[in-house]
């Protein structure tokens, strides 16, 4: 029958819009002129969607087709969110309207539901339980198997059923545990709801789709009632839709329920549902639960209706494909054993014109290309273009590619919670709290956006960055104490940082308290306060704060009615997982015409060109998650499709994707951890197709394109650096360490000494020589000039530089077996008259015009009056070839201006010249310990004759000065390319530019 005329026949009436028509337009299509038969008809109509976002997107569809006919004024109908029951969709509360009375009990707050699970679960599994944020999220999922169930109609009571019990009496002893551990739960569960008055809202919308499908049976409402679009296979849904079916003036209007499917490939999907006897599961191992058709099988054949009786919806929308397309489609999405029939198939019937594939090389790659696709598509008129993709980090890129355009596209699945501003903020209050104020996550918080709005924006930058300098390097140790010690030390060079981090104190103290274990409901009462006052507000005042305002006044709430508690370090954990949950959307929109969608939001939408990207496995269909409670077993016995139906709704998505005029299907070769595997449904368009027809649907040039778009120009290699200061800039002191990387490394030196460039370390690094090296140097020259026990100076040094405990822990015993071997050697020579006359002494001397400065680890008198100069290493001294070739000169230099009487108090002539190493030695007594001279005697085959020692090293000296300083040689870079410099000039130097390929023409 037309879609037009008004029903009257008994019997069903149930509809398929193709996927080749698109849902929204054709259905508003049809629906005008079977409604609006006057202004106030379609008024009176009531339209069940499936979701919110439906009822958008059919907004916009009657907008868009009212304005192609002559109407003076459009009311439109009611519409109202049955919601979509998709067991991977979050459930909500139904509306009221379809009819609740007293007798319907109201239903649980979700988030309390949750915390009061996380308390059953952590009673029932005693000392098995996880704690902290493994607990909420077990509990979660707990929550949602439940609901699982709920969705189907399954009673707590079937778990114990002989098909259920003889199941799971076949499983792994953890899946016993775990059915076991679930049915007692939510057996306590649903004890503790019935004493409160409550549901569960999956319960509750049960019996509210039961109450109308019995009301409206009875009585037949006097406004005619059509269902559009749902394809939620619930059982209490699916007998409401029979319902709406029936009804003199309902509808039942489904997307894409193939109807020209055979017979025979029909029956292949399977049971869906039905048992062939009383006695045999509703669902089979053989079902063919991932085709696009079967949730719409099992839609109908719980409506207990037959697909013979399904008509054809005889309008199309605005933005149609070609007819031809639908055919197509059915043949791509046939099972495995009907695949075989593509041979057979004549190239029209394989064709799906209109649709292109498009391969990347990388999703960096895919995202460019598409949004040049996206470019492309906006110089139509009118044109509007869709992206639908569940990949949300390339939907992210794309609208980043698209802002170069000045294109802001509208992104309707929104932004995770966790990552607006609003909730960063907190999460990084959390993160404070939890690493006990540890230098990355406090750093991110004072510099956060919203940080300092009170205190000046510009000072608190200021004073964030003098921290950050003074944290540079192995973390402190754990709370505000060690801080403070630093900020005091850097108020002597930045006027009022100390004030400051008295107002930054004032804010964590509150934060980091001493109790490990704390309320859930205290410790958002702690966040929320620090993230007033550090914001001054602003946490609140955009979209972000108030979606972040209403998740945590619900969770506080909720928490304070269960007692949830929460150790402190699992705190932003804990509050990352629950708001990953939470989206936030821009209050205005995007471009008119540009929509990003994921696969729930792109459902009854429409364009004329559809972008599906990320078609890769694991992507799109999403890898199958198996339940974590039941086993699949176990579901199939209550009666619970597999995880693979979830595969079956992604494919159903693309097929009405497909029918869009234009689609392009993108995916990339490789994600970010290696090579990607395509998506099963784009083998099975390039295998229908065949390499005949193939060719014709690839897009190569768009991906050629958004290659050369980001390649930069060729130019010639970058030529090495040879800087040329000028005589006055060369005019610099040479330091004692300094003189091995003006030999080395004449860049090195030019970057450091003449530009005074310092590497900054990293925030919490891992201890680097230089920094063990000071500690070592500042340990020993308060043993040497006070004495005591080197243990406990060793201790009270790592004290004040507030070094970490695990950086103690692991160091700790290695520096002291080094000190010990130091100790021990000192007390020896001691014995042979050989005695300290200096530690850690600074010194100069003036030779041919320039200052030759440096500090003196230890100098000895020897017995027979001549100086011993000696070298402190926390790890292995230079190679005496090293020394040889006059890149490793420190002990020279100290013994030339200890012997021209650079350090007061030491006068002699330097004979010996010691590298003492602490590191592992076996021959040592202590295990560790190396003492060593860079001399050319005996059996050595290298190093430096003693007595040219002092002669050699000024001779390299003044080789050096007269090239470099006083000269006019270029400071090239690595013009020694053996020299074991730093590579902290690596990158200023631009090495990769231009090493290896000096001479070729670029």
């Amino acid at each position: 029958m037309p879609a037009e005329r008004e029903t009257t026949e008994k019997g069903p009436q149930v509809y398929s819009i193709a996927a080749h028509r698109g849902f929204a337009d054709a259905l508003v299509a049809g629906l005008l002129p079977r409604y609006g038969d006057d202004q106030l008809g379609l008024a009176r109509l009531t339209l069940l969607l499936p979701s919110q976002r439906a009822i958008r997107t059919v907004t916009e569809a009657f907008v868009r087709l009212s304005g192609t006919r002559e109407l003076r004024g459009l009311l439109l109908p009611r519409m109202a969110a049955v919601g979509d029951l998709d067991i991977d969709e979050t459930l909500g509360p139904l509306l009221d309207p379809l009819g609740a009375g007293n007798d319907i009990p109201p239903a649980v707050e979700p988030t309390q539901r949750w915390l009061r699970l996380a308390v059953l679960l952590a009673e029932e599994l005693g000392d098995r339980a996880p704690k902290g944020p493994a607990l909420l999220r077990q509990a979660f999922d707990l929550g949602r198997t439940m609901d699982r169930l709920l969705v189907e109609g399954i009673r707590p009571e079937e778990l114990l059923e002989p098909r259920v019990v003889d199941v799971v009496g076949e499983l792994a002893e953890h899946w016993k545990r775990s059915t076991l551990t679930f049915a007692r739960v939510q057996l306590r569960w649903l004890s503790e709801l019935e004493s409160a008055g409550l549901v569960d809202a999956p319960a509750r919308r049960n019996r509210l789709f039961d109450r109308a499908a019995a009301k409206w049976a009875a009585q037949a409402p006097a406004t005619p009632i059509v269902a559009a679009g749902v394809t939620s296979a619930s059982p209490s849904l699916a007998r409401l839709l029979r319902v709406v079916s029936e009804l003199p003036r309902g509808a039942v209007i489904l997307p894409d329920l193939d109807l020209s499917l055979d017979a025979e490939t029909w029956a292949a999907l399977g049971r869906a549902g039905v048992g062939e006897s009383p006695d045999d599961p509703p669902f089979a191992r053989e079902d063919a639960v991932t085709h696009p058709q079967y949730h719409l099988k099992l839609l109908l054949n719980r409506m207990g209706v037959q697909r013979g009786e399904v008509q054809p919806w005889h309008r199309a929308g605005m933005a149609a494909a070609p007819p031809e397309r639908s055919k197509a489609i059915s043949n791509l999405f046939l099972p495995p054993a009907a695949s075989a029939r593509w041979v057979a198939l004549a190239a029209e019937q394989r064709r799906l014109t209109g649709v292109t594939l498009m391969v990347s090389d990388h999703p960096g790659h895919e995202a460019q290309a598409i949004a040049l696709k996206i470019r492309e598509a906006l110089e139509v008129p009118g044109k509007r273009v869709a992206l639908i993709t569940p990949d949300r980090a390339l939907a992210a890129r794309v609208i980043s590619h698209l802002r170069r355009w000045n294109v802001e596209a509208d992104d309707t699945a929104g932004e995770p919670l966790p990552l607006t501003p609003a909730g960063r903020l907190l999460l990084l209050l959390a993160e404070v709290a939890a690493s006990n104020a540890a230098p990355v996550p406090l750093l991110a918080l004072l510099g956060h956006p919203y940080s300092g709005e009170t205190f000046g924006r510009p000072d608190w930058l200021d004073h964030v960055r003098a921290l950050d300098l003074a944290l540079r390097g192995p973390r402190p140790g754990p709370g505000l104490a060690p801080l403070r010690a630093l900020a005091e030390e850097r108020d002597k060079h930045v006027r009022g940082f100390a004030d400051w981090w008295g107002v930054v104190e004032d804010l964590l103290t509150p934060l980091l308290g001493d109790g490990e274990d704390m309320p859930l409901a205290a410790a958002l009462d702690a966040l929320i306060a620090a993230g007033e006052a550090i914001s001054g507000g602003r946490i609140w005042g955009e979209a972000d704060g108030r979606s972040l305002s209403s998740f945590v006044e619900d969770l506080r709430d909720a928490a304070r009615a269960a007692g949830t508690r929460i150790e402190r370090d699992g705190l932003a954990v804990a509050l990352r997982d629950a708001m990953e949950r939470v989206a936030v959307r821009k209050p205005w929109g995007g471009h008119p015409r540009v929509a990003i969608y994921g696969l729930i939001e792109a459902r009854m939408s429409r364009a004329d060109m559809v972008i599906c990207g990320g078609l890769t496995e694991g992507t799109w269909p999403a890898a199958p998650s198996p339940d974590a409670l039941l086993a699949a077993p176990v579901l199939r016995a209550l009666g619970v499709p597999g995880a693979d139906f979830r595969i079956g709704l992604a494919a159903h998505d693309l097929a009405a994707a497909l029918g869009a005029p234009e689609v392009v299907l993108s995916y990339a070769r490789r994600d970010t951890s290696g090579p990607a595997i395509p998506s099963r449904f784009v083998l099975r368009v390039r295998a229908m197709l065949g390499a005949d027809l193939l060719d014709r649907h690839l897009d190569r040039e768009t991906p050629a394109l958004a290659r050369r778009l980001n390649e930069p120009a060729r130019k010639a290699a970058h030529p090495r650096p040879q800087p040329m200061p000028s005589p006055e800039q060369r005019d610099v002191p040479i330091a004692v360490t300094g003189l091995d990387r003006l030999r080395g490394d004449p860049y090195q030196f030019y970057a450091c000494d003449i530009l005074r460039l310092r590497a900054l370390d990293a925030l919490d690094a891992e201890p680097t020589a230089a920094w063990k090296g000071t500690a070592v140097h500042q340990i020993l020259e308060r043993w040497h000039k006070e004495g005591g026990s080197l243990g406990a100076i060793a201790s009270d040094e790592l004290d004040k530089m507030s070094a970490h405990p695990l950086v103690r822990g692991l160091w700790w015993p290695r520096l002291i077996a080094g000190l010990q071997w130091i100790e021990e050697q000192i007390a020896a020579q001691d014995g042979q008259g050989r005695r300290v006359l200096a530690s850690e002494i600074k010194g100069s001397i003036t030779f041919k015009g320039v200052t030759i400065k440096g500090r003196a680890d230890r100098i000895d008198a020897l017995a027979d009056g001549t100086l011993a100069v000696v070298d402190y290493k926390t790890g292995g001294p230079p190679t005496a070839r090293r020394v040889q070739e006059g890149f490793a000169l420190q002990l020279g230099l100290i013994g030339l201006m200890a012997r021209d009487g650079a350090f007061a108090g030491v006068a002699g002539e330097p004979t010996r010249f010691e590298y003492w190493s602490l590191r592992k030695n076996s021959k040592s007594a202590t295990g560790f310990g190396e003492l060593s001279e860079p001399i050319l005697e005996g059996a050595k085959k290298s190093g430096i004759p003693r007595g040219e020692f002092l002669s050699e090293t000024e001779r390299f000296l003044g080789d050096a000065i007269d090239r470099w300083i006083k000269g006019s040689d270029a400071f090239t870079a690595r013009l020694n390319p053996a020299y074991p410099g730093y590579a902290d000039y690596d990158q200023l130097m631009r090495l990769d530019e231009w090493q290896g390929r000096e001479g070729e023409d670029q």
